[in-house]
């Protein structure tokens, strides 16, 4: 996993992300969502006292982070990402006195101790090991403090891994709760299809360009290159109305730290 290159995606997609990356926007919402119903003290309180202290890791433009602000109006809100250049985008979330960012590797930096709330969207699926960042996170966390994040699955992307094989090595969902259980208790996992379409396979490779998604991508695309893919994706992934479709694969986990 190259991070130097996944970072400079990211960063040069960064005034386009927001606007083009509709399915993370609807997974952000209904990760807080899922969070606030199956967390127990939400239930029947408007302004759960739950998560006073919340580290957010690859935050990205903010989409998350302002979801998180507004509905859980936490006493401290640190923000992280990969790319420096993110904090650009999160300029009236540093207004907040509660707000601050964090540049930096997730993996290797070092979240506040007593933290009640480790959580992201869209992010871990780039994490060179996982298991090892879920132990950090237990270390991090306050006693019963939560875990709570979206990555993305198997089938996620499948139409470019099938016409470059090229993608990220994602985990299945049973594999993510196997890596949490020494250090948390799964309390909610659910994992869904989402598949958009595009009226043609340029589009969808501008997409994905837009999102910043091709951070792992080195192969340059010539024209033949292009004109072979853009072929081989409208004869395979075409679809009745002539549109071609680009499958994601969000995957949703609730974790609870354990005592051990």
């Amino acid at each position: 996993m190259d991070k130097r290159l996944i970072a400079e995606r990211f960063a040069r997609a960064r005034d386009t992300y927001s606007q083009e990356a509709r399915v993370q926007q609807q997974i952000a919402e209904k990760m807080l969502r899922l969070l606030t119903e199956q967390t127990p003290d939400f239930i029947g309180s408007a302004y759960p006292p739950r998560f006073r202290h919340i580290a957010e890791f690859g935050c990205g433009t903010g989409s998350y982070s302002r979801i998180l602000l507004h509905r859980l109006q936490p006493e401290s809100l640190l923000l992280n990402d990969l790319c420096p250049e993110m904090k650009e985008c999160l300029g009236d979330l540093l207004l907040q006195d509660t707000v601050q960012f964090m540049p930096g590797d997730a993996e290797v930096l070092d979240f506040p101790e007593k933290t009640d709330l480790i959580t992201s969207c869209s992010t871990l699926q780039w994490f060179s090991n996982p298991e090892k960042f879920f132990a950090r996170c237990h270390g991090f966390l306050a006693d019963d403090g939560y875990l709570a994040f979206s990555t993305f699955g198997m089938e996620n992307m499948r139409e470019i891994h099938a016409l470059t094989g090229h993608g990220l090595d994602y985990l299945p969902i049973e594999k993510l709760k196997e890596l949490l259980c020494p250090y948390f208790e799964t309390v909610y996992a659910e994992e869904e299809i989402v598949t958009l379409p595009f009226a043609t396979p340029l589009q969808v490779l501008q997409h994905l360009k837009q999102t910043g998604v091709t951070g792992t991508e080195k192969k340059v695309w010539t024209r033949g290159r292009l004109q072979a893919f853009c072929n081989g994706y409208t004869e395979e992934f075409g679809r009745k109305d002539g549109n071609v479709s680009l499958t994601y694969h969000p995957i949703y986990m609730i974790a609870r730290k354990k005592r051990i």
